[in-house]
């Protein structure tokens, strides 16, 4: 542990030189990215400098102990404290995510189950929305195609929040990653006129929000289409060729955006997650070796298995994943995910630290 420790205050102490260097951020790409490591690098160093002081405390009580017992309390209670800090240095310690300081795409999209199944995808568009609203997260839809009733067909949502210096899983990322896949619901559908519960689903796919520099796209890749929106509007929506329908020749991968007045707008945004995409399928494609540590990570909505139900008649959600219930369903909705949220970063972290430790040598 130790060993590694002194890599990371080593090279913090050549970024403290680097971000020093006017030069540095002439280049605003290179700058973020070093500052980035920095703050990062910096969390490692303040809970060692914070060990090393209790570590060092915790010496000279024993001594004094030795020679008078009136010691032996704050010598117990340093030990704690050592202990304690000791096991966050570690948690500090292991492999970080490299998207954790990232931005989010998180986008929903009604799955079978007709109507219920859209409006049950607008209740996890709220819940989500009063999530982000209680962590001081900010967000903003970039495109969203509404049901008749309400709900929600598919909706494409963008949440920010402070990244730099931020404790690890505590980044919009971070709480959010492990959202992705499908979501199902056993509920009375307000179309139902005979009482029956039904079963529907929606899907969630939880993308970092790639940045200019994450990825490269060439206008010859490029086709693009405009067409009419439709659904609710403004004046201009409905009657004008608006709406930008993207695909990306490459790979196929087609992204079409009408929630913005202008085309130009709907080309920007439509671009946006088109290049959250492309960095989700590079990372994938990268990782598919190590594809069973990630299998949580990013996952896309069609896949058959649940990895949460939220049951109505009996007010529970029920995470499969690490077997997580709780009958408090009312409050989730109502943005109070922290429960079920923090079980999947212990489970994550348990997983981690396990495969640190089983590691040769």
């Amino acid at each position: 542990m130790f060993e590694a420790v002194e890599a990371m205050l080593a090279e913090h102490a050549d970024l403290e030189r680097r971000l020093a260097d006017p030069a540095i951020h002439a280049d605003q790409a290179t700058a973020r990215k070093v500052g980035r490591r920095y703050a990062e690098l910096g969390r490692v160093v303040s809970a060692y400098e914070a060990w090393r002081q209790v570590s060092d405390d915790l010496v000279a009580a024993r001594e004094l102990a030795g020679e008078d017992a009136g010691f032996a309390e704050e010598a117990e209670r340093l030990g704690g404290e050592e202990a304690a800090l000791a096991e966050r240095l570690r948690l500090l310690l292991l492999p970080r995510d490299p998207n954790e300081d990232k931005n989010v795409l998180l986008e929903v999209k009604a799955g079978e189950g007709g109507e219920e199944s859209a409006l049950f995808a607008g209740d996890l568009v709220r819940m989500y929305l009063r999530y982000a609203e209680r962590h001081g997260w900010k967000t903003e839809t970039l495109d969203v195609a509404e049901s008749d009733l309400g709900g929600v067909k598919n909706l494409t949502l963008a949440v920010k929040g402070r990244s730099s210096g931020a404790e690890p899983g505590d980044t919009p990322y971070a709480r959010l990653k492990f959202e992705g896949g499908v979501h199902r619901v056993q509920r009375v559908p307000v179309t139902e006129s005979q009482g029956r519960i039904h079963t529907s689903a929606a899907g969630v796919l939880v993308l970092p929000e790639a940045e200019d520099v994450d990825v490269e796209i060439e206008d010859k890749d490029l086709r693009v289409d405009v067409f009419r929106s439709s659904g609710p509007g403004g004046q201009s929506v409905n009657t004008t060729d608006s709406a930008v329908r993207i695909t990306h020749l490459p790979t196929g991968i087609v992204v079409s955006c009408q929630n913005e007045k202008s085309q130009l707008q709907n080309k920007e945004q439509a671009l946006r997650i088109l290049r959250s995409r492309l960095l989700a399928v590079a990372q994938e494609a990268a990782d598919q070796e190590a594809a069973a540590a990630r299998r949580s990570q990013v996952r896309t909505v069609d896949r058959s298995e649940r990895i949460r139900t939220y049951n109505f008649p009996q007010n529970r959600i029920t995470d499969h994943r690490v077997g997580y219930t709780a009958y408090n369903l009312d409050q989730v909705l109502d943005g109070d995910l922290d429960g079920v949220v923090t079980a999947l970063l212990d489970a994550d972290q348990r997983e981690r630290l396990a495969g640190l430790e089983n590691q040769p040598g």
